[in-house]
């Protein structure tokens, strides 16, 4: 048997994991803040809104921002849902997960913290803004090929980012 690591762990070494009560009470646990942040990045990558979201798994808008907030912990089988529906393995959820979390050195105190850093770094993320996402788009709708690959070529030079060839 894997040996998990010790945030998983109940305080006698067996178990359910980090109790809420660890957290200052209304404090979401690292790990649903990002697992939540994931959720909202590959949705906003979509396009989709809320809405469509809860649609798709039969919930509101209202649970699928509780969801992406860490608010609401989010079950194995609903994430195994979101993988599907989101078109991702069911690891993108936790990837990229910030090494406090990683090495269940997230303090009590600063859990709520660790939501607003998840946060921010969402929001820091170029490839989650609506502009980039809204590039992303247009650029595909582009249907002629040789168009698309200079509007490529364009867009590398005025970054003056080196050829690719």
């Amino acid at each position: 048997m894997a040996k998990l690591p010790h945030f998983y762990m109940s305080p006698a070494g067996i178990g359910r994991g980090r109790r809420q009560r660890d957290f200052p009470p209304g404090t979401p646990h690292p790990v649903d803040v990002h697992v939540g942040s994931r959720v909202r990045l590959r949705r906003t990558m979509l396009g989709m809104s809320q809405e469509k979201l809860g649609e798709a798994v039969g919930l509101t808008f209202q649970q699928i921002q509780k969801y992406e907030r860490g608010a609401n912990r989010i079950g194995c089988s609903r994430i195994y849902q979101f993988s599907s529906i989101l078109d991702v393995p069911v690891a993108f959820f936790f990837q990229d997960m910030p090494a406090e979390v990683l090495s269940g050195k997230a303090k009590k105190a600063s859990a709520g913290g660790m939501a607003d850093h998840a946060q921010d770094a969402l929001d820091d993320d170029p490839l989650a803004r609506q502009e980039t996402l809204e590039l992303v788009r247009a650029y595909y709708r582009i249907q002629d090929e040789k168009i698309r690959k200079r509007v490529y070529d364009l867009l590398r030079s005025m970054a003056n980012l080196p050829d690719e060839n």
